[in-house]
């Protein structure tokens, strides 16, 4: 999880196929009308993104006997509900970094929808993990493997709940 630019796609693909698991990209779960909206520069709302949230949280229930590894922006804590609610043992891996570097990243992406202009809006909707969320924050700042080698640590240190 994490804002625009901080490297969802890169580390997402990576921790996946470190688990040998499928991944879901999220942006390919928006609708149409969805990334017009983005790519004409307009934040989507709540009413906007719950299709999508449902749908992301219906893929990764249908991969829970296996898991899987599906990047999401989830800004908000309800989003994050919303996700657990279709796929309860969902964790969130949150990929932190600073509002220039998160800038200069999308401006060197090619043919993404996503313009900068919105990085603004994302940051202001994005909420922290709360403690009582299952997952984990990191640097985004850090080498992709870096930062799948500290969640794999982490994933590995949790209690054992009889869940994978």
């Amino acid at each position: 999880m994490g804002v625009s630019g901080s490297g969802k796609t890169t580390v997402g693909e990576l921790l996946a196929q470190r688990l040998r698991v499928d991944y879901g990209e999220a942006d390919d779960f928006h609708p149409s009308a969805n990334k017009q909206k983005m790519s004409a520069g307009v934040p989507l709302d709540d009413d906007d993104r719950r299709p999508w949230l449902l749908a992301v949280g219906d893929w990764l229930a249908e991969h829970g006997d296996r898991g899987a590894v599906a990047t999401c922006s989830a800004l908000k804590a309800a989003y994050r509900d919303l996700l657990r609610q279709e796929a309860p043992r969902t964790v969130f891996l949150h990929l932190t970094a600073s509002p220039e570097v998160l800038a200069e990243r999308m401006a060197r992406r090619q043919g993404h929808f996503m313009p900068v202009s919105l990085l603004d809006s994302q940051l202001d909707t994005l909420e922290d993990l709360r403690p009582d969320e299952p997952g984990l924050a990191v640097e985004a700042t850090e080498p992709p493997g870096v930062v799948v080698d500290r969640f794999l640590s982490w994933w590995g240190s949790r209690p054992s709940t009889g869940d994978a």
